[in-house]
């Protein structure tokens, strides 16, 4: 007997079984859509009144999306059970789990570490929705987090996709975990023989010398207080109006 003889035959109700299964499924995440989708603005309008925190807003994101992937997940896996062929090819890995869990492990290593930075943002809340951030020099505000990746809303009509690993693994500042309102700074630099003196007393605002080092002087300002939203534009209009003052008291070297 061939092995073409051997394989098990795919019957027509196999198919009709399968179809079934993933249709089913299908209906499930479409019913889950509609009921969130019906309690989303309940959601929004309860975060406006501070009856719902982001923090929970962004949990049930993304449990609603894990809850998505289960269901699909599991209508596949039962639709493809249907299928003797299929069975049998489980019935062999289940023998070899070890080699078939490396392989598959091995195979889908960056998508799992985003599954899990996903989760480990919905619990420990590094980054919330509506969170303004900067993150790997990108500043924005948080407009998703998925299980995959976090996007991020620059204000410049753009969206930056974040890995959910690279956010949990880098550097970030959240403006809107801190207590507003919130010191709008900035710093400038100057030439190591620049004349700090004159610098300083250009300058309105606090202002103190927090670096020297033989490549130059950089001189902190700080000038009023804002909110998260407002902190990145008040920042470039400080750090523009030091360096104009600067020009203005020769404090710096001249264009050209």
């Amino acid at each position: 007997m061939s092995a073409r003889d051997a394989a098990p035959a795919v019957t027509t109700s196999d198919w009709v079984g399968a179809g079934v299964a993933i249709a089913l499924a299908l209906l499930v995440v479409w019913v889950l859509r509609t009921l969130f989708a019906r309690h989303a603005r309940r959601a929004a309008e309860a975060v406006l009144r501070d009856e719902l925190t982001a923090g929970t807003e962004t949990r049930l994101a993304l449990v609603e999306r894990l809850v998505y992937a289960v269901v699909l997940t599991v209508g596949l896996a039962i639709a493809l059970s249907k299928f003797d062929a299929v069975r049998a090819v489980g019935s062999a890995l289940l023998t070899s789990t070890a080699l078939a869990a490396a392989i598959v492990g091995f195979a889908a290593r960056q998508t799992l570490a985003n599954v899990v930075a996903g989760l480990m943002i919905a619990i420990t809340q590094p980054v919330r929705l509506g969170d303004h951030v900067e993150l790997e020099e990108v500043s924005g505000v948080v407009e998703d987090v998925t299980l995959s990746y976090t996007v991020l809303r620059p204000g410049t009509g753009r969206r930056v996709v974040v890995p959910n690993d690279r956010v949990v693994s880098s550097v970030l500042r959240n403006d809107s975990l801190a207590p507003e309102p919130l010191t709008v700074s900035a710093s400038v630099w100057l030439a190591p023989d620049a004349d700090v003196r004159t610098a300083t007393a250009a300058l309105e605002g606090t202002v103190s010398v927090a670096e020297a080092t033989p490549e130059g002087i950089r001189i902190d300002v700080t000038d009023g207080t804002t909110t998260a939203g407002e902190r990145d534009a008040r920042e470039a209009e400080l750090r523009a109006r030091c360096l104009h003052v600067l020009h203005q008291a020769s404090a710096l070297p001249p264009h050209g």
